[in-house]
């Protein structure tokens, strides 16, 4: 197999279209991938699917929400069948790549715990350290610490799942990308695949959401100068380093 035989699903928790297609776009850009060789998946769209939607997939990648809330699975209905295709990916070995609320759905379905936390929210650039366990991870041991991402989240893991690797944190967020061992499951607190401007966009885009008003936001645009291009890299990383060997390892047994 090679990367041109891959189908991403990419799961999306996205009310507007216009950050939807901004999402998307930034995946399949950073991937390196062609974009027909994704599928999307709007839950507000398709709020109710099973698992066995990853047949003929081999990988998932899950998005961001600005709109739900893993705390409050009543109102957002479509949690349960989240839940369950993370499950089926990680009983099945299906290569996960989960970014921000993704990374909340994991916690949660895999046996940890989100909680809201307004006083350490994060919204703009950030530093990523990474932990001792990263150094020789296969998909971050080349990885400078720290590196700067994007990362916007008022809820945050307070525990992690009991067998989960913590991999990366940041000065107000302990817990910002976790991995599980001898499966191909990455999930980010941060956004690898954002760049500065589409930051930029959604700053505005979700003000009311998230700042108190416009010099708030303001400050957070004069504050996001560093590159990302580094934490943008590791979506194509994950492709070659991830993906790939599973499919690989598959044929060798066959």
């Amino acid at each position: 197999m090679t990367k041109d035989d891959l189908k991403i699903l990419v799961l999306q928790i996205r009310e507007d279209e216009e950050t939807m297609l901004e999402e998307f776009y930034e995946f399949v850009e950073f991937s390196g991938l062609r974009e027909e060789q994704f599928t999307r998946l709007n839950t507000y769209q398709t709020a109710t699917f099973e698992p066995t939607i990853m047949d003929g997939y081999h990988a998932l990648f899950v998005g961001g929400s600005s709109d739900a809330s893993v705390l409050d699975p009543r109102e957002f209905t479509f949690i349960e069948s989240c839940n369950r295709i993370i499950r089926h990916c990680y009983d099945h070995n299906i290569p996960v790549l989960a970014s921000c609320f993704g990374f909340q759905v994991a916690v949660e379905e895999l046996g940890g715990k989100v909680n809201l936390d307004k006083e350490n929210m994060e919204m703009g650039q950030y530093a990523i350290h990474l932990t001792a366990e990263a150094e020789n991870d296969p998909l971050l041991h080349d990885m400078p610490s720290p590196f700067w991402a994007i990362s916007g989240h008022k809820e945050r893991a307070y525990t992690l799942p009991p067998e989960a690797i913590n991999l990366a944190y940041t000065e107000r967020c302990p817990y910002h990308l976790f991995k599980i061992p001898n499966k191909p499951f990455y999930a980010f607190q941060f956004h690898p695949e954002i760049k500065l401007a589409d930051l930029q966009s959604r700053l505005i885009r979700y003000r009311e959401r998230y700042l108190d008003d416009e010099e708030a936001v303001q400050r957070i645009m004069d504050a996001s100068i560093h590159d990302t291009t580094l934490a943008n890299a590791i979506v194509s990383k994950f492709v070659d380093r991830i993906i790939m060997p599973v499919y690989a390892q598959e044929k060798t047994s066959a």
